[in-house]
């Protein structure tokens, strides 16, 4: 089964002409099934272009998924026109008496800035603390899984001395984990980053399960032990041209920017990157919809229910 997202989204075009089964909201209505309802807080700048990046990856399954956007507050988008996030997004209080089978908060470009001077920190704790209670499983992207990891751990923000950009090998440190059934012993996945994820903090201060790692990146992927909640630290959703718009992006605005590493071909940026991560990032969503979501979530979400296998 498709994900089903509203009629007039961008996405519906992007998405078919990539062969990509999608279901509109009116057909997905003539039929008589239970489908998932996951919801999707947008915290990236191009929404347009992350809703094309995450539902690619969320399409990669047997089961029907309906899609709800969330946007943190009613502040103006520099990146996304005003009639896109009225027309599609929601706001929190229009859903906080609601559940859903999942949630999945992306990334946000805040590395270097203090969580006390996020403008929508206070919102974005009350989400995260909400999902304990609404959600049968969260999924926390990159500076989300930093975030997060304050919110329910207290873990303190750690700042990379030099931003991470570009594509790293990590390893499967748990193979029999069915958050990372059926990845190779090693994968690839790309980075863009400020925020750190120091192995021997996470252990320290959490009681999560390291599922993947690197000597470079640090810890990749992360889960607690009920399947309520995954942490990933880099950007599976990414396409193939997106370092290297940010590349080009910053080197535009005189930031100097190092080339992103292991991404371009012979360490070009003229030559075309082509995406080497993509089977792990379909793999890493559908076992998440499948073994985090799926199995675990109640057939009646309002019941709260949920059963935890090991």
């Amino acid at each position: 089964m498709p994900i089903c997202i509203p009629d007039s989204l961008p996405a519906v075009d992007v998405l078919r002409n990539e062969n990509v089964f999608v279901m509109t909201s009116s057909r997905a209505n003539t039929q008589e099934i239970r489908p998932l309802k996951l919801l999707f807080l947008n915290l990236m700048p191009k929404k347009i272009e992350t809703e094309n990046q995450f539902l690619r990856l969320l399409s990669n399954s047997s089961l029907q998924i309906n899609i709800q956007l969330l946007r943190i507050d009613q502040r103006e988008s520099k990146n996304t026109p005003i009639e896109h996030l009225n027309s599609f997004y929601c706001d929190f209080d229009n859903i906080r008496e609601q559940n859903f089978d999942g949630l999945i908060i992306t990334g946000a470009p805040l590395g270097k800035v203090a969580f006390s001077d996020v403008v929508y920190w206070p919102k974005l704790v009350e989400i995260i603390n909400w999902a304990k209670e609404h959600v049968t499983s969260t999924m926390f992207v990159c500076w989300a899984a930093q975030a997060a990891l304050n919110v329910l751990y207290d873990l303190p923000k750690f700042t990379r001395t030099h931003k991470l950009s570009g594509v790293y090998q990590h390893n499967t440190v748990r193979p029999n984990a069915i958050l990372t059934r059926g990845f190779d012993d090693t994968f690839l996945a790309p980075h863009s980053r400020n925020a750190d994820f120091p192995l021997d903090k996470i252990r320290a201060y959490t009681d999560l399960n390291i599922l993947a790692e690197s000597d470079i990146t640090g810890a990749y992927l992360m889960a607690t032990a009920d399947k309520r909640m995954a942490f990933v630290t880099g950007h599976p959703e990414y396409d193939s041209f997106t370092l290297a718009n940010e590349y080009h992006r910053d080197l535009k605005a005189g930031i100097n920017p190092e080339i992103p590493e292991n991404y371009f071909p012979d360490n070009n940026p003229d030559l075309t990157p082509k995406a080497t991560w993509r089977s792990h990032a379909y793999l890493l969503f559908s076992n998440w919809l499948n073994y985090y979501v799926y199995q675990l979530t109640p057939f009646d979400l309002n019941t709260r229910n949920m059963t935890i296998d090991d």
